[in-house]
């Protein structure tokens, strides 16, 4: 068996595909240890996981003020390429899983000659086009780091998104579409009260406290059960909720997604592949337009699943839209095929599989052994 070294950072979202493709390639009998930042230690901890301490990486928390600046300095760092090389030269690894974002710790593991794979988290399109292709590539590559060479002497670059949602044409031959790596129980369930779950980024953007209330006073008239999740970087006691709305500061969602009849959320890649897998459809207000939000907004309102509102939407604008997503409609037959196809790609087997490969080759789809 192998050891294994996925390198984080304290994004929220990104960190899930991570740990459940760690999981699954522990079940499979591998050593796995992560690195990150040293805010997300007892998070990384409490998954289980054994956690390697860097000593150079910048400080950084999710929770910190947020700004585009800060993030290039946090994508750039050449500090966790440093505790990347540190940690290497002390214990010896088959394999580096680097998330795409950590692009300073990609060009270490990339110029040290180190056996690695790329986790992309998010939309390929997105990453390639407006991340790389953008003011963020732009200061990457001024830094010289190289963040499109490193993609392609990666051993394998892992895609967790949906190919009907974020179609790869002419793929290189290093990248694996592995499909949504979410929590999935069952789908929702038909039935019973209609409910409502409101939950925006675990992200620390600005101005969210603002539109989460504005969402919560749109669902005044809805004539349905409404939760309300408002996660860490929210005081729950700062939301003005109407009397029998449920407002709290974390409900697992895998818990609440079977009984929900629609999800309201921010855009994130991972929460509304959650609620796609659920069969749900979703009402998407991004926080950020320079994140992958808007795009996955985007592409779910094309489908036909949902709807994209802004994020300084008044209540008034924004109860119709609610209504109508709470309502039957073609969106719910268009949300279960996106369901369906979630469902068949269970993205953190079919990513333990690649990255079995890129180790030996010596496993088939699925985990096994060949015969």
């Amino acid at each position: 068996m192998s050891d294994i070294l996925f390198v984080t950072w304290d994004g929220g979202g990104n960190v899930p595909p991570a740990t459940a493709i760690a999981r699954e390639l522990v079940a499979r009998g591998h050593t796995v240890r992560f690195l990150g930042h040293a805010a997300q230690v007892a998070a990384l901890e409490e998954e289980g996981v054994e956690v390697v301490r860097g000593r150079h990486a910048r400080a950084y928390s999710r929770f910190d003020r947020y700004s585009p600046l800060t993030m290039m300095a946090v994508f750039g760092d050449r500090g966790m390429g440093r505790d990347l090389l540190e940690e290497t030269s002390v214990r010896r690894y088959d394999l580096v899983v680097i998330d795409c974002l950590m692009v300073g710790a990609l060009a270490a593991a990339r110029e040290a000659g180190l056996r690695y794979a790329v986790l992309e988290h998010l939309y390929d399109a997105y990453f390639r086009r407006t991340i790389l292709g953008g003011p963020m590539g732009l200061n990457l590559r001024l830094r010289r780091l190289a963040p499109q060479r490193s993609l392609e002497d990666a051993a394998v670059r892992l895609v967790t998104s949906l190919p009907e949602l974020d179609p790869v044409p002419d793929p290189p031959a290093n990248l694996r579409q592995v499909g949504p790596v979410v929590p999935l129980s069952a789908p929702a369930t038909q039935g019973g009260d209609p409910t409502v779950l409101v939950s925006l980024s675990t992200f620390g953007y600005p101005g969210m406290t603002a539109a989460l209330q504005r969402l919560v006073d749109a669902t005044r008239d809805l004539d349905a059960r409404v939760v309300v999740t408002t996660g860490p970087a929210v005081d729950p006691a700062d939301i003005r909720a109407p009397r029998g709305t449920e407002v709290h500061r974390f409900v697992p969602h895998a818990e609440l997604m079977p009984g929900l009849s629609l999800f309201v959320g921010h855009g994130g890649h991972g929460s509304t592949m959650t609620a796609l897998g659920h069969d749900l459809p979703l009402v998407l207000m991004p926080m950020d337009g320079l994140a992958d939000q808007p795009g996955v907004a985007d592409s779910v309102e094309r489908a036909g699943a949902g709807r994209r509102v802004a994020k300084k939407a008044s209540p008034a604008d924004l109860a119709p839209v609610l209504a109508a997503m709470l309502a039957d409609g073609p969106h719910r037959a268009a949300a279960a095929r996106l369901g369906a196809a979630v469902r068949a790609q269970p993205g953190a087997i079919l990513g333990a599989d690649a990255l079995e490969v890129a180790l030996d080759g010596s496993v088939t789809p699925g985990g096994r052994p060949p015969r």
